[in-house]
């Protein structure tokens, strides 16, 4: 089975999924992309949150970070760990065979969507902004980088939580006191 084929089939397992849960997603297909600036060309019209994800390792406890954030948030990973209570200095970007290990993604893939295929071994960090800016849609990857599924918040908090996983809310625009 190729990639390509592998992807499709866990999109249209993230699909059942959120049908089984009563969930309507939209999705809109455009060309592959492999960074935010690429993805915003193609989805800059979906009015809504759109996302950047980042898989992260703590490296003295050995856990693994699904941090999503809004699309245009800068992140310095020291003050990330610290507004996390890891120390600053732990948090590093996980390999890609982590994450395909844990997620059934690679880099350029990265999604909370992806939550479906954990087994409780990723912590997941949600951005305050997707739940507090009024937001009709929230936008993600679902499970590849050729399309972009939009949510109600509401939606893919019960979609979050489906999954085993219960979302470490932060504020990035809020200084650590």
């Amino acid at each position: 089975m190729s990639g390509q084929q592998e992807r499709q089939g866990l999109r249209e397992a993230l699909e059942q999924h959120l049908r089984a849960l009563g969930i309507q997603g939209v999705s809109v297909e455009h060309p592959a992309v492999f960074t935010v600036e690429e993805m915003m060309l193609h989805v800059q019209h979906l009015k809504g949150a759109h996302s950047k994800n980042l898989f992260l390792k703590d490296k003295k406890k050995k856990g693994f970070w699904l941090v999503t954030v809004l699309h245009d948030r800068q992140i310095n990973l020291n003050d990330l760990a610290k507004k996390l209570g890891v120390g600053s200095g732990s948090l590093r970007f996980a390999d890609e065979t982590a994450m395909v290990e844990k997620l059934k993604v690679g880099q350029g893939f990265a999604t909370p969507l992806a939550l479906f295929c954990d087994h409780g071994d990723v912590k997941f960090v949600l951005d305050a902004g997707f739940l507090e800016g009024g937001h009709e849609k929230v936008y993600f990857h679902p499970m590849t980088n050729s399309a972009t599924m939009g949510l109600a918040p509401k939606d893919f908090l019960q979609f979050v939580k489906s999954t085993g996983h219960d979302p470490i809310i932060v504020h990035f625009d809020e200084k650590n006191e």
